[in-house]
């Protein structure tokens, strides 16, 4: 038995075996660092606000500092590619890329802006009513928003936009009219939440109406979901409005929307011309990703008890 034990004890050139967990367990593979995780979400952060920055400052300083005309045409100069006089290069009539793309930028950042504003402004109110009177109100409500769930947001958008002109209104009443759904849910079930807190209780017992309540106490406690809400919405709308412009229906096809930009560059690339694709596609994909990674860092922010573990 002493020799069992003997053989058995651990020693400093074998420290026997570990448990999960123990003084001289690993941890697993596929759990990242804390630190490593904070410093990669600090740089994610930083990237995405220096490129949401560039672009708000290209938007409102280019096209009043650059004296140049977007329309321009100057067949002398059709498709060429990028140079230093031209850094993103011209289009089939000759006009300069990169200044058709800041004006197509701002007029789809304008639309995203507007839309989600007035989207964030109709889901939070019809949310709000519905989690604060409840009964038939809420019910009534929710089959509503069912309903429009049920319809795809681009084949509703592209009714709403057939029943007008081409233009940067129909647009934007498009996109707000699809997209307020997913903020009505998110704002009742916050609401929802909150009408069970004590201090809700005792304003109610102190003789408060609903619309006292709803309007002192719960619509302030969800304005950071809701603007949370409008700036994911953003990016969306964004997206929707070059759909709608690439299919024809959204903006007219001489005004620079990144949509248009896209749409008339499809004769370019089966040419062989890549500039005049990518470089719209570019002023499409990095701001909405950006405007993406600062709405995930408020998020974060604002519910911190929902971050994931595995969250790089």
């Amino acid at each position: 038995m002493a020799d069992h034990h003997l053989a058995t004890r651990p020693t400093a050139d074998d420290p026997g075996p570990t448990t999960p967990g123990g003084p001289g367990a690993e941890p697993p593979a596929w759990r990242t660092p804390k630190r490593t995780r904070r410093s990669t979400r600090t740089v994610r952060v930083t990237v995405s606000a220096v490129i949401v920055a560039a672009v708000v400052l290209a938007v409102l300083l280019v096209p009043p500092l650059v004296q140049l005309d977007e329309q321009a045409v100057d067949l002398s100069m059709k498709l060429q590619p990028p140079s230093l006089a031209h850094p993103f290069g011209t289009d089939d009539v000759g006009r300069d890329l990169l200044l058709r793309c800041v004006y197509g930028l701002r007029v789809s950042l304008l639309v995203g802006l507007v839309a989600a504003l007035v989207a964030t402004v109709i889901g939070t109110a019809v949310g709000a009513a519905a989690a604060a009177f409840g009964g038939w109100t809420d019910r009534l409500v929710m089959r509503l928003v069912d309903t429009f769930s049920s319809v795809p947001h681009l084949l509703l958008g592209i009714f709403i936009v057939a029943m007008f002109r081409p233009g940067v209104w129909p647009v934007i009443v498009s996109v707000a009219l699809t997209h307020w759904l997913s903020t009505a849910r998110i704002v009742r079930s916050e609401v929802l939440s909150l009408r069970a807190r004590p201090y809700v209780d005792a304003a109610i017992s102190g003789g408060a109406s609903r619309w006292r309540v709803t309007r002192r106490h719960l619509l302030p406690a969800v304005l950071p979901q809701a603007g949370l809400a409008a700036v994911l919405m953003v990016p969306h709308a964004m997206w929707h409005e070059s759909a709608l412009s690439f299919l024809g229906l959204g903006l007219p096809t001489h005004q620079a929307s990144l949509g248009n930009l896209v749409q008339s560059a499809r004769s370019s690339l089966l040419a062989g011309d890549w500039w005049p694709t990518l470089f719209p596609g570019l002023f499409l994909i990095i701001p909405t990703l950006a405007i993406a990674g600062l709405a995930g860092a408020w998020r974060e922010r604002i519910n911190p008890r929902r971050r994931s573990e595995l969250m790089l």
